[in-house]
């Protein structure tokens, strides 16, 4: 008579780390980071305080990990116009269109990040990496002017926040899986904002 075999040793059971973010994230933005306690989440997960601690070590490490996912994405798309052998203003179509991709894939981890308000270390940390990005942008909005590509006549700072004003405003209704694809999306704000932008002599995209 054979043995019976060791047992197997199983992976802790319930919620894998991914999935705990994800329920946290909808969470705070439900509630406010600020008024969302480790109670709730554990609520909301069903898992005790040491089975959410096994995973994230506080409330803020699930906070930074959230947008450091947002963040990471925009910084990626930064380094892709950077990369890229087109002028200026091709560079900014690369960022326009990269930022709404990174807004639709990753809608709630962007939601999240476009509400922090500098109250603890995490949020004054994530608060300037979002100042770094829009510095590079307008940046580059400027040499686009200084090319002939874009109109002289507006501000290159206040050009980047209407520029993010539409791209972060899709927060409010974009639903994925809906009726609007992403990627003409993505278009679709580039046609609305950069046409305004155009100075009359340079050549239509």
């Amino acid at each position: 008579m054979t043995s019976a075999p060791a047992s197997v040793r199983r992976g802790r059971p319930g919620h894998d780390r991914a999935q705990v973010l994800a329920v946290a994230v909808a969470l705070f933005n439900e509630q406010g980071f600020d008024a969302t306690s480790v109670a709730d989440l554990t609520g909301r997960l069903g898992v005790t305080k040491s089975a959410l601690y096994h995973h994230f070590p506080s409330k803020d490490a699930l906070l930074q990990v959230a947008l450091d996912e947002a963040l990471d994405g925009l910084e990626a798309v930064l380094r892709d116009a950077q990369s890229d052998a087109g002028d200026a203003a091709q560079r900014l179509r690369v960022i326009v269109r990269g930022a709404v991709s990174v807004l639709t894939d990753k809608l709630p981890y962007v939601t999240l990040l476009l509400r922090v308000r500098g109250n603890s270390e995490v949020e004054r940390a994530a608060l300037a990496r979002r100042r770094s990005f829009d510095h590079a942008v307008t940046q580059l909005v400027r040499v686009a002017q200084d090319e002939g590509m874009l109109r002289p006549d507006i501000d290159a700072a206040v050009a980047t926040r209407l520029i993010f004003g539409m791209v972060n405003s899709l927060v409010e209704w974009y639903r994925p899986g809906g009726a609007v694809d992403p990627e003409e999306l993505g278009e679709d704000v580039l046609r609305v904002v950069l046409e305004g932008l155009q100075a009359d002599s340079a050549p239509r995209p």
